[in-house]
């Protein structure tokens, strides 16, 4: 990279660091007493959890109250209680009171759990002061890292239980536990705090943040860098490519959006301007971008691991579905990028643009434990001694480098993930609690059912639903959050109605499995020879309407492969956990791009709004996913819709932009659409896809004709 290079980024960093304070809550660093004691907690954190992880033989009810303990004593002391208020000693002393406290009631589940059930799980005093205090301490730091909303939610959720449920009328009416019970249920016992959220925590989610940490440690951040800026630097708009380019590698690394718009966003987003972009369109690139790293395989942030859990679907079966829709949605971006470039005459910056040979000449190394934690998982480990094993691969790979990690360097990195888990680990032991309340008193079912009876049974209207929520969530949850929240309460509305569409395809092909026709006696006795021919989609609707709720999951486990109604299943969480992302690139609260804008000295909310608009594939590709077979396909199937998708979406941009490789005028933007249409559309023929690629192809080439305006 070039003295300039450097320069410009360095610069841009240094304002990022107070301008991002306006957006995240302020932390403390190393300095002082506190921050070498967070360095060396943080590194005790990460030894305890990868041997807890390897080794341990720990009961994971202990191993999840540890993990809340430690990781809670390391947000408090991370995270002051008031803003601006990092060197005061009064509210550091508090802070650490606060930390304590996480630590006592920890140790207080694991010296008297076994009394608790001596006595006939009735609660003493100290059982009562210890569930409501880890419950408190729990609701405070998750007030300080995410604000008030969550805290709010859980307080909502937890007093419907005991409290005002019962006062309700209609399908939310709910009977009531009582206090003493919830309390055991959310704190004594592996259904709350310390439940299957916690126990994702504490061994997918944490191992791969610590795997990431090594990866940036170790310079695999600049080298991605570097090879985007190789790869696409000397292209038209290149710089936007590289912005694209990598945050897609860097978000396989650390699936964290804001990570890599901080990381890669001061070096593109000069990078960008200088070539020529506009600055809020260069900052809503790299916000858009950056979202993608959850969606990138291999790492996809928290929740490739709770959809793991949610679906008892394999890791690997997941990243290996979400490769092609990733992938499709960093071209989506990118085809943004080529219109504004042609369309603002951004120029590729060539003086200081690497060698691809030279960047992998002194980078390849980087490549190693990323192949390694791949193959591990083919090979059959299990993510976390996946990545366990990838983070040795990492020490050793950086040892072909010029500057090895040594002891420090490792230090460095252990302390680094653990400050990079503290506040994701207190969100997920917290939004435990929201589970349980919903797995206790059935109310996903009755949300699942409430959104068929407003979408109609109308798959479509469901997915619009889902978005809307997913909208409303997202201003007040992080990613992870929304999508837990979300994939318990919509998941299995979404999941019935894909699965009763590929059960009205074998409806109407006239191929119903001899088994389920009779369950449809019990609606209509004529229907037996209804089914034994095709029928028409309004004919195959009308029956299954008559088919009584009750018996529908078992229709559908008659009728449908295993392997197809798993596939619903990945398909209904996958939908969630994509539309779930928009709260990154959203107004009002989209921390993402206000990252991005903070770089780029735009405004916030109009830099929201650019990213959202080029993020648009957050809201297509969902809809791919329940109506088409983008996932759980055969390859050819899946390759020919993403073949077609591409070029679609390429063609809805066009038309949303008014440009393509030059201006389109009212009737270029028009058969555009249509072509974007076509291509995308579920369920049409072939012939209607094959169609509208020559016609895109005709609309590209006539853009290409028109002259190109001139820059005022």
């Amino acid at each position: 990279m070039s003295k300039e290079t450097t320069d410009t980024s360095a610069g841009a960093d240094q304002e990022t660091l107070t301008q991002l304070q306006q957006l995240e809550l302020t932390q403390r660093g190393e300095q002082g007493v506190a921050g070498k004691i967070i360095y060396w907690f943080g590194i005790l954190l990460s030894l305890s959890h990868i041997y807890f992880n390897t080794l341990g033989t720990l009961s994971e009810l202990w191993v999840s109250a540890i993990h809340f303990g430690g990781f809670g004593l390391l947000c408090a002391l991370m995270v002051p209680m008031k803003r601006g208020k990092v060197y005061s000693r009064t509210v550091l002393l508090a802070d650490l009171l606060i930390g304590l406290l996480a630590v006592g009631t920890a140790a207080y589940l694991m010296l008297f759990e076994n009394a608790l059930y001596d006595r006939g799980v009735h609660f003493i005093s100290s059982d009562w002061a210890a569930a409501l205090l880890a419950i408190a301490v729990a609701l405070e730091l998750t007030r300080r890292t995410t604000g008030w909303f969550i805290p709010v939610l859980i307080l909502i959720a937890l007093t419907y239980v005991f409290w005002w449920g019962k006062y309700l009328g209609g399908v939310f009416n709910f009977p009531g536990l009582s206090l003493e019970t919830l309390l055991f249920r959310s704190y004594f016992s592996g259904e709350g705090m310390f439940g299957s959220i916690a126990r994702i925590s504490w061994t997918f989610v944490f191992m791969f943040i610590l795997f990431g940490a090594f990866l940036v440690k170790s310079g695999a951040g600049d080298f991605i860098v570097q090879l985007s800026r190789s790869a696409a630097g000397r292209m038209v708009g290149g710089p936007g490519f590289v912005a694209v380019f990598g945050s897609g590698l860097m978000g396989s690394v650390s699936g964290s959006s804001v990570a890599n718009t901080v990381s890669t966003g001061v070096i593109t987003i000069p990078m960008m301007r200088k070539a020529g972009f506009p600055a809020r369109f260069a900052a809503g690139v790299e916000a858009a971008a950056s979202t993608g790293g959850q969606l990138m395989p291999p790492v996809m942030g928290a929740g490739a691991f709770i959809m793991a859990s949610y679906t008892q679907i394999s890791y690997l079966e997941i990243i290996a579905y979400a490769a092609l829709p990733a992938l499709l949605y960093f071209m989506s971006v990118a085809f943004f990028v080529r219109i504004e470039a042609k369309r603002s005459h951004a120029h590729a910056v060539e003086d200081d643009v690497p060698p691809l040979r030279e960047v992998m000449k002194g980078g390849w190394h980087y490549l190693l434990p990323l192949a390694v934690l791949v193959a591990l998982l083919i090979y059959g480990f299990t993510p976390t001694y996946a990545a366990g094993l990838s983070i040795l691969a990492v020490i050793g790979a950086s040892w072909l480098s010029r500057q090895p990690m040594g002891p420090r360097d490792i230090c460095d990195a252990l302390a680094q993930g653990a400050k990079n888990m503290a506040t994701t680990a207190v969100l997920l032991v917290s939004i435990g609690l929201i589970v349980n309340v919903i797995a206790t008193t059935g109310i996903g079912n009755t949300f699942s059912l409430m959104v068929n009876t407003w979408a109609g049974g109308s798959l479509l209207i469901t997915i619009v639903l889902v978005a809307l929520a997913s909208l409303v969530l997202g201003m007040g949850l992080p990613v992870t959050a929304s999508y837990i929240v979300l994939g318990t309460l919509s998941a299995p509305a979404l999941y019935s109605l894909i699965s009763e569409s590929h059960l009205l395809q074998l409806m109407m092909d006239g191929t119903l499995p001899e088994a389920a026709r009779t369950i449809f006696l019990l609606a209509d006795p004529e229907s037996v020879t209804k089914l034994a021919a095709p029928m028409a989609r309004g004919d195959a609707e009308a029956l299954l309407a008559l088919v009584p709720g009750d018996f529908k999951t078992t229709l559908l486990e008659m009728a449908l492969d295993p392997r197809v109604l798993s596939m619903a299943l990945l398909s209904a969480h996958m939908i969630i956990f994509w539309l779930s992302q928009d709260s990154n690139v959203t107004p009002p609260v989209c921390l993402t791009a206000f990252a991005a804008a903070a770089i780029a000295k735009t405004p916030p909310m109009a830099t929201g709004l650019t990213a959202w608009k080029i993020a648009k594939g957050l809201y297509i590709i969902p809809l791919l996913f329940a109506y088409t077979g983008l996932i759980g396909g055969s390859l050819s199937e899946m390759l020919t819709i993403f073949v077609f998708a591409l070029v679609g979406i390429y063609a809805l941009a066009g038309a949303m932009e008014g440009y393509l490789e030059g201006p389109l005028g009212i009737l270029g933007r028009l058969l555009a659409l249509v072509a974007g249409l076509a291509l995308l559309w579920p369920g049409l023929p072939l012939l209607v896809n094959i169609a509208g690629l020559a016609l895109f192809a005709a609309v590209f080439w006539y853009s290409r004709r028109q002259p190109q305006p001139a820059i005022a």
